[in-house]
């Protein structure tokens, strides 16, 4: 199971696109206040988000809270400044992958202190960053690729219209 982890997010639209990816690959979300936005059943409920109850939800006061709270081993931070590649990450069950606000990114101070687990995804040098939940759905299925896609299904509806490859086809 992946743990993502939303630092400050502000753009409503932005955390149910994430919160949607959350539900379909059973990763767990974490968001870590202060909240742009309304997350009561009654906001959800009107917003439409009929698979928020599919989310395994965790809210925290700050950093600091999410720490106390869990016993984070294995984390990855995503930044347009980080010098490597999230291809270069080796992503395993149970990690934590941080994404910051859609403003200003991951506080610099946390950066720091975690320098050597900070990916990005590469994009041509002119554009500031990719959209936020653009980001998170990259990364969320790279990891899960690595992992071999665990609880998920990998065959659509289509998969028994296909023809079975006869034995002296392989």
């Amino acid at each position: 199971m992946l743990n993502i982890v939303l630092v400050e997010p502000e753009i409503p639209m932005n955390t149910g696109n994430i919160a949607r990816t959350c539900a379909a690959t059973r990763s767990r979300l974490h968001l870590v206040r202060p909240l742009g936005f309304d997350i009561s059943d009654r906001a959800v409920k009107r917003a439409g988000l009929d698979y928020w109850p599919m989310v395994d939800l965790h809210v925290y006061d700050d950093l600091e809270d999410l720490f106390q709270k869990n016993s984070i081993q294995d984390l990855w931070l995503a930044t347009t400044k980080a010098p490597q590649a999230y291809d270069r990450a080796v992503f395993r069950d149970n990690c934590w992958l941080f994404f910051g606000k859609e403003t200003a990114g991951l506080p610099e101070a946390f950066r720091l202190a975690h320098a050597d687990r900070c990916v990005r995804i590469p994009m041509r040098p002119d554009a500031r960053s990719l959209n936020l939940a653009n980001s998170v759905a990259i990364l969320t299925y790279e990891a899960l690729r690595q992992m071999g896609f665990p609880q998920l299904s990998g065959e659509g509806e289509m998969g028994s219209l296909l023809p079975t490859p006869s034995p002296s086809s392989i």
